[in-house]
């Protein structure tokens, strides 16, 4: 198949061929799910530490006898249905959140978020993206010459300056090819992507 894309200038040039296995699939949304959910899942820390009831700092005396008070029996005072017991389940720093996803239906799976992308006219292919200077007011405006306010740019290499001028630009992301997650395809607006970075993407991914 064939897609659209603009030189430098921003006009209209000729279209550049790609893989019809990489950009013309059909849109397969339980999959994207499983995939989008098991990259969320794969990128989150275990940071947190609950305390058990072997943990808290209470006394292991038994509150009162078992027997002839009127009163619940009670074992100790760390017991989880105390306030200010133990965790019944606790977390640990140790917890492992990954979900296994095949390398292969992860590529599908971003074949298919940017099969949609081409679909809904979201995906820009550019002859080359650099900047001048580092001036985030000089990529703000190029960006909004070409009516782009929220845009991920996927290049083959980062160009320095590109990345600084980018920084401050809050609805923009500057990225490489292999850092390309299926998050971020969806969470942006367009995507603009390099003629270089789109023959590195189909090596990768096919």
């Amino acid at each position: 198949m064939e897609l659209k894309f603009i030189t430098n200038d921003g006009q209209l040039a000729t279209n550049i061929s790609v893989s019809d296995a990489l950009f013309g699939r059909e849109y397969n949304e339980a999959l994207v799910h499983q995939v989008v959910t098991a990259y969320m899942a794969n990128t989150r820390s275990a940071n947190r530490a609950q305390k058990g009831r072997s943990d808290v700092a209470k006394s292991t005396h038994k509150p009162w006898r078992q027997k002839g008070t009127g009163r619940a029996r009670a074992g100790m005072a760390s017991s989880p249905l105390w306030r200010g017991g133990g965790k019944t389940f606790p977390n640990s720093p140790e917890e492992n959140f990954s979900h296994k996803v095949n390398r292969k239906m992860y590529r599908a799976g971003i074949g298919a978020i940017l099969s949609q992308l081409v679909r809904e006219n979201r995906l820009l292919v550019i002859e080359n993206f650099i900047v001048n200077e580092p001036k985030t007011k000089t990529l703000a405006q190029r960006l909004k010459n070409m009516n782009l306010h929220e845009v991920m740019i996927i290049t083959d290499n980062i160009d320095e300056n590109l990345y600084l001028a980018s920084r401050n630009l809050p609805h923009v992301m500057v990225i490489e090819v292999a850092h390309v997650d299926p998050v971020n395809l969806l969470r942006f607006a367009n995507i603009l992507i390099t003629q270089n970075a789109i023959k590195k993407i189909e090596e990768i991914l096919i």
